[in-house]
């Protein structure tokens, strides 16, 4: 067995319960309070988001209903998300980790990983600098943070979760056989359900099992994922912590939404596409991307869900490419499924390459892709100096109550989860 690298030093900062405790930093009266973050039961969005250590002794968990947590706590505390405060909050954190270090590789807006290797002769050693942190979010947020400290990003992570709320853990050369590797195998941030489902049937249950299984046998069943799970387990994953402004570039993009009505008639269905093939094709030209591919995933008010990919012709970069694609598929699909009333539609594009990759295309094809992409491009513009809601596309507004809360993929997490 090869031995890892004990000489790197990441920290995985984790703010606890964060959307939670955003909303009592910046209202007092609600600490110490039963409160969940949730959302709107009216408009079908009725499930827990985050909750406050007061509603976790209830048993409140995250996904559970609003009626059957007010079962659990009938004084509980209901409030909406407010995404506006938790991005201020997220961006409060992040100006704190970059004190320390330039290495901050963000993992959502509540958590990130920190290289402070380099850092230890201003700010002492990882312990010493993970507490420094944990103060100073303490002293000018409010809000509280746990921090693993180790040499990989794995056990990294595996330390930020070990203990909270407001704790440091460190993993180290000394303790993670007899600390990680006791800990179930679900807990590594690089294992989803059916790679646990795996290996459970073949007998590993623990880290410490993963690290000990012979790699012909992972190999078998998981192919070269199952190789780099053992050397994860054995703290051999070498993952570089990425520089806090290089930009991850995407292997898909996609928006969806859970709508406030079923979703019966092809216009209503056209004024959800057109509204999330704008904001999905806003954020592509974005990373200066065009797309070869599109998607589209429907769930039917029976909570059945369906979808269909399409590999295209040529590469697209503008809405009205995305709509044509995108509302042929789904009415096809839509018509295979007895047109049963929809509650919620995601559609996206894939198989990205850059805006000025060559690919091999018709004269009209590129014409029309030129001049759909600059109008969308003028329009970009125009939001940006005036705002995203000043200039939207028609079919989009004759049903805007399928539009509420759109929500994007957060395309920022390294790792895939199962």
């Amino acid at each position: 067995m090869n031995k890892p690298d004990f000489s790197r030093i990441i920290l995985h900062v984790d703010a606890n319960n964060f959307y939670a405790s955003c909303e009592c930093a910046r209202n007092p009266a609600l600490v110490g309070q039963p409160l969940v973050v949730c959302g709107n039961p009216q408009k079908r969005k009725g499930i827990v988001l985050a909750k406050s250590y007061e509603a976790k002794r209830y048993g409140i968990k995250t996904g559970d209903t609003v009626y059957s947590a007010e079962k659990k706590c009938p004084n509980l505390i209901l409030l909406q998300p407010d995404f506006s405060i938790y991005s201020f909050y997220s961006k409060a954190l992040f100006a704190i980790y970059t004190r320390f270090t330039d290495r901050v590789e963000c993992f959502g807006m509540d958590e990130c990983w920190l290289d402070v290797t380099g850092s230890t002769r201003l700010f002492g050693d990882g312990k010493q600098i993970a507490d420094t942190i944990r103060q100073i979010v303490k002293d000018e947020l409010h809000l509280t943070v746990s921090v693993g400290v180790s040499f990989s990003k794995v056990f990294a992570k595996l330390g930020s979760d070990y203990k909270k709320p407001d704790a440091t853990t460190v993993i180290d050369r000394d303790n993670y056989r007899s600390l990680a590797w006791g800990l179930p195998v679900e807990d590594m941030i690089m294992v989803g359900r059916q790679t646990q489902k795996t290996l459970r049937n073949i007998g590993i249950l623990t880290i410490g099992d993963l690290a000990n299984a012979p790699e012909s046998i992972l190999h078998d069943k998981l192919g070269i994922n199952g190789v780099k799970l053992i050397h994860a387990a054995q703290g051999l994953e070498e993952g570089e912590v990425l520089h806090y402004y290089d930009h991850v570039i995407p292997e898909s993009i996609s928006n969806g939404t859970t709508t406030s009505v079923d979703i019966e008639r092809p216009e209503e269905a056209l004024s959800l596409t057109t509204t999330l093939a704008d904001m999905v094709m806003t954020r592509l030209r974005g990373y200066g991307l065009r797309a070869m591919g599109c998607f589209v995933y429907c769930r039917a008010n029976d909570f059945v869900g369906w979808g269909g990919t399409m590999k295209l012709e040529s590469p697209i970069g503008s809405a009205s490419e995305l709509i044509d694609n995108c509302t042929q598929m789904l009415t096809s699909l839509w018509h295979d499924h007895n047109m049963v009333p929809l509650r919620s539609v995601t559609l996206g594009v894939s198989r990205l390459i850059g805006d000025g990759e060559a690919v091999q295309t018709s004269l009209f094809d590129t014409v029309d892709h030129q001049r759909n992409t600059s109008a969308d491009m003028a329009v970009d513009r125009i939001r940006a100096k005036f705002g995203k809601n000043v200039i939207s596309r028609a079919a989009s507004l004759t049903y805007t109550y399928t539009t509420d809360e759109i929500l994007d993929d957060s395309t920022y997490k390294p790792f895939k989860k199962n």
